[in-house]
């Protein structure tokens, strides 16, 4: 049996945050860099829902090298206008310092009914994320593969915490940014669904109960996607750099290839309940890839590193065909270097000041592009 792996395309959605060129703090841009933005790369570009924050989507890209163009492209266009305008950019998942209750929220229909819904836990939301689709053949493959992926996203979300900070406070955690939004309705890992159309049936009764009125208000971390036929993963801080948010679509990329593969010889991951998934997440959130996971089928808590490494182990097998070697190699330089979060503790421990970690988060932001 041939596998086809071309189906399993890519795309990448990154949120950014917008500072002061001086002071590093978050800085409303009244949605000018997404008006000029526009004029260059159309829809690519959009409003969030505070004006400290821009969001930036690629075009569907066939494979990762497709990718990381398209990511670095947009990094250095939005870079370039914002600059012109006298805004600098970064990428972490929380902002050091700044205060949401100073941040204006976007006056748009679709906001003001979220602020309205959910009051303060939508003002305070201040947090930026990344979010990759992978392409899938059909809705029945993305389900199967939604439920078996779950297993791995404490994995890949321990690479990506980058927010370290709240507010002006060391948090304790690697990624308070899965804390903050917590307070969100329907948000966490998921349940597994026994078929595409239980997970429909889910969402009719939300609507027809009046709790959503279309699936895009389910805000877990990962989702079938209502619209297209893609797996979309979304429980990462947004990395500080293109090379990692490279790295981490590789990952989620693979990921769905080799169950893809598993499932054509009449194999399947087990399937573990979100309850001892979620633990699993919270161990992440807080220790990144320092700590330890627990291995549900040894029953035992397993240094995270070494997770990571096994994972890798286990994706071999597709690298080649998605050729993906080259970006999932840098995991390893990731390791080494530490993630976004252990190096803005680092700089925090260096310097004493959270301007200090803001101004390296804002001279990250093209690195190696």
């Amino acid at each position: 049996m041939i596998l086809n792996y071309k189906n399993f395309t890519l795309g990448v959605e990154e949120e950014y945050m917008v500072l002061d060129p001086k002071t590093f703090e978050l800085k409303s841009h009244e949605q000018k860099i997404v008006q000029e933005g526009q004029k260059v790369i159309k829809d690519k570009v959009k409003a969030e829902m505070h004006q400290a924050v821009v969001e930036v989507g690629t075009d569907i890209c066939a494979d990762i090298d497709e990718a990381y163009t398209d990511v670095s492209t947009l990094r250095k266009t939005i870079s370039g206008i914002a600059d012109g305008l006298g805004f600098a950019m970064g990428a972490s998942g929380t902002h050091p310092f700044s205060h949401w209750e100073s941040q204006l929220i976007t006056d748009h229909i679709r906001y003001n009914e979220l602020v309205n819904e959910l009051q303060e836990a939508a003002r305070s939301n201040l947090i930026f994320g990344l979010h990759v689709h992978v392409g899938m053949e059909n809705r029945e493959l993305a389900n199967h593969i939604a439920n078996s992926t779950r297993y791995f996203l404490p994995h890949i979300f321990a690479l990506s915490t980058n927010s370290p900070f709240w507010e002006g406070r060391m948090t304790g955690y690697k990624s308070f940014r899965t804390k903050v939004f917590d307070k969100f309705p329907r948000t966490g890992i998921p349940d597994s669904f026994d078929s595409i159309e239980a997970y429909d049936n889910y969402v009719k009764l939300l609507i027809k109960t009046n709790c959503i009125d279309n699936a895009k208000k389910i805000w877990w971390d990962l989702r079938v996607h209502p619209f297209f036929n893609t797996v979309e993963f979304r429980i990462c801080d947004i990395p500080m750099t293109v090379d990692e948010t490279i790295t981490i679509a590789a990952l989620f990329q693979a990921i769905c290839a080799r169950i893809y593969m598993l499932r054509s010889k009449n194999l399947n991951f087990i399937q573990y309940s979100r309850a001892l998934l979620n633990e699993n997440k919270w161990r992440a959130s807080r220790y990144g890839v320092d700590g330890y996971l627990i291995d549900f089928g040894k029953e035992e808590e397993v240094n995270t590193r070494a997770l990571i490494y096994e994972l890798l182990d286990f994706l071999d097998p597709v690298l080649d065909h998605l050729g993906s070697r080259h970006r999932i190699q840098y995991v390893h330089k990731m390791l080494e270097n530490g993630t976004g979060a252990d190096r803005q503790l680092a700089i925090f421990e260096k310097t004493k000041t959270l301007a200090s970690v803001a101004e390296y988060i804002k001279n990250q932001f093209l690195a190696g592009v």
